[in-house]
């Protein structure tokens, strides 16, 4: 697992969100996660959500059922999936930023229900759910094994399990560790990136069983080029951010060459992007 040279504890992840929370929301979106393009003609719009319909898809979500959205971000994900698939949708969010903007979306409406909670001590009954999902939200925790043994505890038997993950290259070079692949797990705040082997292992050792495992990592990685586009677009017009972005005293400002960093490790193979789905026996 390729792991950051400085260790990333909670409140940093947090920060991180709630520091970048208008570039994020501006520059990637509600959803705060990559497209899929299938056929390379879908809008950013439209290659979104059909990331999430694809989660969907594979956790089998149908109405009424419980689900789960590990870091759920500004809870455009759960909105949809209560929306479009009639499931009863909790959201987790480190980020107090997140919550008040997806708190703000639902109004009064119970469902979606969004805590602000650390995923490895999300205080949720043994279980309660029958769908998890997780986009892009284990590359922030270290204890990859307990991450997993959580979904594994808050899945009632036979639920379902999807899991989006970035991970990083069977055998990058040294070259690609040092210049992309450290420094983006510093810069954006992840506790490590894991090979798909590893991810893959560390799910079956939580007692789920692993059915399909899916690298999308061609369909998404146009993400990236998008949002660097809007980013600059941003700070053309927008003086308040090239001052956040040049001049302010904030250490997640640095997630400006992070996304150049993604894109490069993207294109030159050094990061990939996996869609993993399981269950816990009946």
């Amino acid at each position: 697992m390729i792991v950051p040279c400085q260790p990333q504890e909670v409140p940093a992840v947090a920060a991180h969100y709630d520091d970048l929370d208008n570039f994020y929301r501006e520059a990637w979106g509600e959803h705060v996660h990559h497209g899929l393009w299938e056929t390379g003609r879908e809008s950013p719009v439209e290659a979104v959500e059909k990331l999430t319909e694809r989660v969907a898809d594979l956790a089998r979500i149908r109405p009424g059922d419980r689900v789960c959205d590990v870091g759920c971000g500004y809870g455009a994900t759960a909105r949809l999936l209560a929306a479009r698939r009639g499931a009863r949708v909790t959201g987790l969010s480190l980020s107090s930023a997140q919550l008040r903007f997806a708190r703000a979306q639902s109004g009064d409406a119970p469902n979606p229900m969004y805590l602000l909670r650390d995923w490895l001590d999300n205080q949720l009954a043994d279980e309660s759910f029958d769908a998890v999902i997780v986009i892009e939200s284990s590359e922030h925790v270290a204890d990859k094994q307990r991450f997993f043994g959580e979904a594994r505890r808050v899945l009632r038997p036979g639920g379902r399990f999807v899991v989006c993950s970035w991970i990083a290259a069977d055998a990058p070079a040294a070259w690609q560790i040092r210049h992309l692949l450290e420094p983006v797990c510093r810069e954006g705040r992840l506790a490590g990136l894991g090979t798909a082997a590893e991810l893959r292992g560390w799910i079956e050792a939580a007692g789920l069983l692993v059915e399909e495992d899916e690298d999308v990592t061609r369909k998404v990685k146009r993400t990236w080029p998008l949002c660097i586009g809007r980013t600059i677009k941003l700070l053309a017009h927008d003086r308040e951010k090239r001052w956040f972005l040049f001049r302010g005293r904030s250490k997640n400002r640095i997630f400006g060459l992070t996304m150049l960093r993604i894109w490069l490790a993207y294109e030159t193979g050094a990061m990939r992007y996996h869609i993993v789905s399981a269950r816990r026996p009946a």
